[in-house]
C-alpha cells in the first residue's frame, strides 16, 4: 500500500513540474460503504485510474485489494505507462518505463569446481574436534 501511494506522489510529482495549471478534463472519485472505491481523472494527456476493494470483510485476514495505472507521454515524446496492483501480499508495479534485472549470468567454472568439491567433501565436526594439533 505504501510503494502505490509513492508511486502515485511521484507520478503526480513528476507530471506537475510543469503543468501547473493544466486542467483536470475528468475526475471520478466514488467511494463506497464496504471499503471499496474507484477514483480516475485526465488531464493534459494524462490519465490516472485506480480502483480497490476489501477483502475478506468482517474476518481476521481483512485486506484492501487495489488495482490501478496511469499513462502519459514523456518530454521526449515516448509514450510511458505503470500499473500495479497491491494487496496482502505486497505491491506489484509493472511499467515500459520501470528497469528490470539483467538476466541471469552463468556461474564461473572455478566456482563451479570449488562447489562440486565442498558437495564431494562435506565438513565433519566430529572428526575435526578429535584431531589434534
Amino acid at each position: 500500500m505504501k510503494t502505490v501511494i509513492f508511486v502515485t506522489l511521484l507520478i503526480g510529482a513528476a507530471m506537475a513540474a510543469d503543468d501547473k495549471t493544466a486542467p483536470i478534463e475528468s475526475q471520478v472519485n466514488e467511494v463506497g460503504l464496504e471499503g471499496n472505491f474507484k477514483q480516475s481523472w485526465t488531464g493534459n494527456g494524462i490519465a490516472v485510474q485506480e480502483q480497490g476493494t476489501l477483502k475478506n470483510v468482517g474476518q481476521k485476514d481483512e485486506a484492501q485489494v487495489i488495482q490501478g495505472g496511469a499513462s502519459w507521454t514523456a518530454p521526449d515524446g515516448t509514450p510511458v505507462q505503470i500499473s500495479w496492483s497491491a494487496d496482502e501480499n505486497g505491491a506489484n508495479i509493472q511499467g515500459s518505463h520501470v528497469p528490470t534485472p539483467p538476466p541471469p549470468q552463468e556461474i564461473p567454472a572455478y566456482i563451479q569446481r570449488a562447489l562440486e568439491w565442498a558437495a564431494a567433501h562435506p565438513y565433519n565436526e566430529e572428526a575435526e574436534l578429535k584431531k589434534t594439533y
